[in-house]
């Protein structure tokens, strides 16, 4: 671990009163040199597991990315995107296009949007912590709710991989209602030094206790999605020919095993004025598509792209899915 640099906290948690949380220094970072070699230098002979979560304004291929998160067992690194300007993001690049390094985060999606379109980094080798929860479930026979992905407080808030309230998050949202600029304000205030340090710090502990649950065949079913939740809104004209492999299936998953047909992501393009229809009232529509084909839809909304819809599944319900969606765009 590369020694603490001279703008980091003495090691007191920054919520200060919470006895019960896990306590780590945190270093606010505008020079490459303030990373860990580790993390700047990935190398199989030192593989890593961190926590990850940016923070910005409007945070997609067009919003501001104004500070990303890494999260180490020993401390929380806040790279300033602001302060060190897209010398500092870029340097960070190697690690988070490695193999060596997992990066475990909740809902990857637009942070890899914009990592992406802003910077030409392609996230990769990703544990998608929001991925991992509903596999368990599905894993352990519960029926899936195919209009809730689990919320970063509630997983938090879940005994099996936290038990922890977090209050927090909804005074940072309020305030961001009333200065959507706040992650730009310099200095760093305490609040957002807390809270951007809480967004990570626990990712490693649930990193590990979901691990533990998923099976060899849900490890790796999670391990795809989570790279195609990587690429689901920076989908290209060359289909991300340019992007790693998607994870083939383990030697070591039992002959016994019923292996799932692979995942795959598809792109709807909508035709001017068909959006609504392809959503239905109050979601409707896409909710019925949901449930029939087994897969999962997300679509840009106001952040964008405005006219495309992701489709996430298996691919013979991909497929279907597709077929009803076009259906949908054709009717009068």
């Amino acid at each position: 671990m590369a020694s603490h640099p001279p703008n980091s906290a003495d090691g007191e948690d920054p919520a200060g009163n919470n006895a019960e949380l896990p306590s780590l220094p945190f270093h606010v970072v505008t020079k490459p040199s303030q990373l860990p070699v580790e993390f700047l230098e990935p190398s199989a002979a030192k593989k890593l597991v961190i926590g990850f979560d940016c923070e910005g304004v409007d945070l997609c291929r067009h919003g501001a990315l104004c500070i990303m998160q890494i999260a180490f067992p020993d401390a929380v690194y806040l790279v300033d995107a602001i302060e060190g300007g897209k010398e500092l993001v870029e340097a960070c690049k190697p690690a988070l296009e490695s193999n060596h390094v997992t990066k475990v985060i909740h809902d990857c999606k637009r942070d890899s949007e914009a990592l992406y379109f802003q910077f030409g980094i392609k996230l990769h080798n990703v544990m998608d912590t929001q991925i991992a929860y509903s596999l368990i479930e599905e894993q352990e026979g519960k029926k899936r709710a195919y209009d809730v992905y689990i919320s970063f407080v509630s997983l938090l808030a879940d005994p099996r991989y936290c038990g922890m309230p977090y209050p927090e998050k909804e005074e940072v949202r309020t305030l961001l209602r009333q200065d959507p600029n706040f992650w730009k304000n310099r200095p760093l205030s305490e609040m957002m030094i807390r809270a951007a340090t809480d967004d990570v710090r626990f990712l490693l502990n649930i990193h590990e206790k979901m691990m533990e649950k998923l099976s060899k065949v849900s490890s790796w079913r999670l391990a795809v999605r989570s790279e195609l939740y990587c690429r689901c809104f920076c989908i290209n004209d060359n289909q991300q020919a340019d992007w790693p492999p998607l994870p083939t299936v383990p030697d070591d998953i039992e002959a016994e095993a019923r292996v799932p047909e692979v995942d795959i992501l598809s792109l709807l393009d909508v035709p001017p004025g068909k959006m609504g229809r392809v959503i239905g009232r109050k979601g409707s529509s896409i909710m019925a598509v949901k449930e029939s084909c087994n897969v999962e839809i997300h679509i840009g909304g106001a952040k964008g792209p405005p006219d495309r819809v992701f489709i996430i599944g298996p691919v013979k319900e991909v497929r279907k899915a597709e077929a009803i969606l076009r259906g949908r765009m054709l009717e009068f």
